[in-house]
């Protein structure tokens, strides 16, 4: 499949003109079908859709000619026909490769996505944004791209320089800048700036990120230009920022599941086309389980949606918050022919996919594989610790003779929240042990490609971990190594396996390696099928739940205690970090 460019050349409008004009036979017809207008609203019976090349040419009631023996006809009489799913705002890493996701994606009827590349960035900077991006190009569906804000607790990452973006906005793939946390803006204002203004002045658009933001501090944060917000929580949050202009995405992912706590704002009589349905990320087990934008739009109309509307919101009105509705997101001549052919539109069963223009999925089967893309060598060589970690590099020495001194310990009050306590710890030899009877364990983060081998040693409680370490080179917003651990031997074993098999996920205790996932691509990405990247995830969990880890997901648990997102205290490797504060702080208080 050709790349995409966005909108038609004079050849090819020429060319749907003669189609109009019976002049030349369109490539494709679809007859007899019952046509979802996301531009009006109506459900249209007896219509037909005719396409040339990767285009739609007409669109309307039963043709009386205009077709030829090199037309391929398909009667979807008794079937719905509805634009393709459109991802507004998703990541695609970590777990699979491109084409891993290509095929499952599509075969759900997700035509176009709109990816962040934050975790690239801190990775290889922007050639390993690009060899990113380039992995999508040319394949069965469309991925377009936000340029990395870098909003990041490791300082010397936190901001993208500025002419790394203008060279990332110069590309017709990257829409925008992509989400800036709010409290970071508001901290340092000047640090983003810049960014936010380079952004505009080439046309394109932020992505905002305002959990929790209400009231003044939104509005304060919306004066940079931000646009969208995918965080609300609720139907309140979500009516404020309607009310405030912005595109409003509701997540139901991998990561977080809001449809139905904001469902009920369908019941206060505001216009929802402003609002858009997203995924925010989806993982092996649910894309194969659950499906994609297709589940979500289901979902969106069992919790009480009109369809067409929750339609709307997987096609048109994400098309119309990343100004690609010239060319996508509905059912018209001169649009991509991205069309889905499902039972009705209370029933998101996708059995055929065209993807401009070409028959990608028919009757549930795919028919055009995804590209294997290959990547830069130095995509593979991520893990750059200069030396193995020994035990005695993880314990917590204390000067002086005092018997007890005053820490700062993470404690994980939910699966993703985190909040500081202060806490007596006792000094034996002067050192700081572990407490599993009081549920604190150690958490180091290790930086791995820019400054190898810096790490930090904090203090972690709610993980409830009993014995052994828990590992991963996926650590959010930082190229940090993160790993948590009751044994300091388990922790060296544990971070030292990361570096032999190129990054990924490790569990281990007693010395012995327990689960072993590699993702040797960025330290964030394999190459297995997804039904096996599905089972070796599934067994992560399992051991890591064996360890005394209570969370559902204990990865996800483990990935963010880096991030820079959710609140509100974290670690990287130069210290623990405080986002409602801002400041970095050392382990010991007093």
């Amino acid at each position: 499949m050709k790349e995409h460019k966005g909108l038609l050349c004079k050849d090819e409008a020429k060319e749907l003109m003669d189609v109009l004009l019976e002049r030349k036979p369109p490539d494709l017809a679809i007859i007899n079908a019952r046509l979802v207008n996301v531009y009006t609203g109506e459900v249209l019976d007896n219509s037909v859709i005719t396409t040339k090349g990767k285009w739609i040419a007409y669109v309307g009631p039963n043709l009386k000619g205009g077709l030829s023996s090199k037309t391929k006809v398909i009667d979807a009489a008794g079937k719905t026909v509805i634009p393709g799913f459109i991802d507004g705002h998703t990541h695609l890493v970590p777990f699979f490769a491109a084409h891993e996701f290509v095929k499952q994606a599509i075969k759900r009827g997700t035509t176009t996505v709109i990816a962040e590349t934050m975790e690239l960035y801190p990775i290889g900077r922007v050639s390993a944004v690009l060899d990113f991006i380039a992995s999508y190009s040319n394949q069965p569906l469309k991925v377009y791209f936000t340029a990395p804000a870098m909003v990041s607790i490791s300082r010397h990452l936190n901001g993208i320089p500025k002419d790394d973006l203008k060279n990332l906005l110069l590309r017709g793939d990257i829409l925008g800048l992509g989400e800036s946390y709010w409290q970071a803006v508001l901290q340092e204002p000047d640090k983003f700036f810049p960014l936010f203004e380079e952004t505009l002045k080439a046309g394109k658009i932020l992505d905002g990120h305002a959990a929790g933001a209400g009231g003044r501090k939104l509005m304060a944060y919306l004066t940079c230009g931000i646009s969208s917000c995918h965080e609300p929580i609720n139907a309140e949050e979500v009516l404020e920022r309607l009310r405030l202009g912005l595109f409003v995405m509701v997540r139901e992912g991998s990561i977080r599941r809001e449809l139905e706590a904001v469902s009920s704002i369908k019941d206060m009589a505001v216009d929802l086309r402003r609002m858009i349905l997203v995924s925010d990320g989806i993982d092996p087990k649910d894309i194969l389980e659950l499906g994609y934008m297709d589940h979500v739009v289901q979902k969106a109309i069992d919790f009480g949606f009109p369809p067409v509307k929750a339609i709307q919101m997987a096609t048109l009105n994400v098309a119309e918050r990343f100004s690609l509705h010239q060319f996508l997101g509905g059912i018209a001549p001169g649009k991509y022919a991205d069309l889905l052919m499902i039972p009705d539109p209370h029933t998101i069963e996708v059995d055929t996919v065209i993807s401009q223009g070409e028959i990608v999925v028919e009757n549930g089967e795919l028919k055009i594989l995804p590209r294997k893309p290959s990547y830069a060598k130095e995509s593979y060589a991520t893990i750059r610790l200069p030396r193995p970690f020994l035990p005695d590099d993880f314990v917590i020495r204390v000067k002086g003779k005092g018997k007890k001194v005053t820490v700062r310990v993470i404690d994980q009050v939910t699966d993703l929240v985190t909040k500081e306590w202060q806490t007596e710890m006792p000094v034996v030899g002067g050192k700081i042990e572990v407490d599993i009877r009081r549920d604190i364990i150690k958490a180091v983060a290790v930086d791995r490609i820019h400054r190898p081998g810096k790490f930090f040693v904090g203090l972690l409680h709610g993980f409830r971990m009993e014995r052994g370490a828990f590992a991963t080179s996926a650590a959010w917003d930082t190229s940090d190594i993160i790993a948590v651990g009751v044994d300091d031997g388990d922790l060296a074993l544990a971070i030292n396996r990361l570096k032999d098999i190129g990054g990924g996920i490790i569990v281990c205790a007693e010395r012995k390696i327990l689960a072993e996932f590699p993702l040797p691509l960025w330290g964030l990405v394999s190459f297995l099928p997804m039904e096996e990247l599905k089972s070796r995830m599934e067994e992560v969990i399992k051991v890591a739940h064996g360890l005394g880890i209570p969370f559902s997901n204990p990865f996800l648990s483990l990935v963010t205690l880096t991030g820079a997102a959710i609140p509100y205290f974290r670690i990287c490797e130069e210290g623990l970090f405080h986002l409602k504060e801002g400041k970095t702080y050392d382990l010991i208080v007093t």
